[in-house]
């Protein structure tokens, strides 16, 4: 994919583009209010601004260590009005996670078997946006949320890191496609 037109919301500290490689930093995170009151609109996100449909697949490899460290895909129509989902670090394992934000975060996990690179999709679609996920080869068709997203809204899309308690990791994106639909 040419990535030439996509810019960064919140550039990262480290970066390449060849091979598409992120280096998130200590303390980044896209989180709203609930369960601890804070707002953190600081975490990594690389992409291109649409309005309508897409569907947005990244195939991703990565050194998480630190609680919550986590990588994917991200939709950002403003700063209360975003989705993020990929793989996170939650209890010391690796899960498929959904962050989901209307005013407030709203967060799913799911377990995944072990696995060496996890692909995850977003779909738009009108006012719904289809979260699935796939590991290691597998075409995303797991099912991890269908979530409402404010239609007919420019946003911007492209790929997410974040570090929010760690000492920051680094993902390397092995595959991105952005297509936009009828």
């Amino acid at each position: 994919m040419d990535l030439t037109a996509w810019t960064w919301l919140n550039e990262p500290r480290k970066w390449s583009a060849t091979p598409l490689t992120v280096h998130a930093d200590p303390s980044s995170d896209f989180w709203r209010l609930t369960g601890n009151g804070v707002i953190r609109d600081n975490g990594h996100l690389y992409g291109m601004s649409l309005t309508g449909d897409f569907t947005i697949t990244a195939t991703f490899s990565g050194e998480y260590a630190a609680q919550y460290d986590h990588a994917g895909v991200g939709l950002l129509a403003d700063g209360e009005n975003w989705i993020k989902a990929g793989v996170e670090v939650f209890d010391g394992k690796l899960q498929a996670s959904t962050v989901v934000t209307r005013g407030f975060s709203d967060w799913n996990l799911a377990l995944v078997e072990p696995f060496e690179r996890f692909t995850v999709s977003a779909e738009r679609k009108g006012d719904a946006v289809w979260v699935r996920y796939g590991t290691d080869g597998q075409e995303p068709v797991n099912v991890l949320r269908k979530a409402y997203f404010p239609p007919g809204v420019e946003v911007k899309v492209g790929i997410m890191a974040a570090s929010p308690e760690g000492e920051g990791f680094v993902t390397q994106f092995h595959e991105v496609q952005l297509t936009q639909l009828p």
